[in-house]
């Protein structure tokens, strides 16, 4: 069929544009990314499968970049409206905002993140997904973050991360909160594991 090959060309520079996007924030702010490219399909869908589809809560996303863990959300049936889009690169929430127009875009530091989202939420939310380079920060700014996470959440509801660390971007040991980490994903570049952490 002729149509086949034009639909399989047409995905590749849609993905290739992501690549450089990332990449050339990542040249200039290494810091500040996550990765130096989008997170793997694979990756995406792990995170996404901790999320409740069917909550009317919302679901916060820190450090979205172009939106491959936005679109495993999507895929996994979540409400692109229910979506809440804490981005720090402004030309990333511009493309965010082009192509998720129904999902709240904040401009905004997740590492700030009651001051990011005071003015934002109306209800206690379902999830907070995480794609933030959280092993680049001191120990001090992790748990701050989690802790001002878990003011966002509902009891009981997942804080889930990735790393590509071999040990949990954040300490097992928190008192009173439950940690659970799922397989090696191998076939992500670089592999990673997803960390879910939940307070009761």
């Amino acid at each position: 069929m002729p149509s086949q090959p034009s639909a399989r060309v047409l995905k590749k520079p849609l993905r290739l544009d992501d690549e450089v996007r990332f990449l050339r924030s990542w040249i200039e702010k290494p810091l500040h990314m996550g990765a130096v490219m989008p997170s793997g399909k694979l990756l995406a869908r792990t995170m996404a499968n901790y999320v409740d589809p069917h909550s009317d809560a919302p679901v916060i996303e820190l450090g979205p970049g172009t939106g491959a863990i936005t679109n495993a959300l999507i895929e996994r049936g979540v409400d692109q409206k229910r979506l809440v889009l804490v981005e720090y690169n402004p030309s990333f929430c511009a493309l965010l905002r082009e192509r998720y127009p129904q999902a709240r875009i904040v401009q905004g530091d997740a590492y700030a993140l009651r001051s990011s989202l005071w003015d934002v939420m109306t209800m206690p939310a379902s999830a907070v997904v995480s794609g933030l380079p959280l092993v680049t920060k001191p120990m001090r700014t992790r748990l701050k973050l989690i802790r001002d996470a878990f003011v966002a959440l509902k009891p009981g509801a997942p804080f889930i991360q990735f790393t590509y660390s071999v040990t949990p971007p954040i300490p097992k040991s928190l008192s009173g909160v439950h940690t659970e980490a799922s397989d090696r994903i191998w076939m992500n570049l670089p592999p990673a594991r997803v960390w879910v952490y939940r307070k009761g």
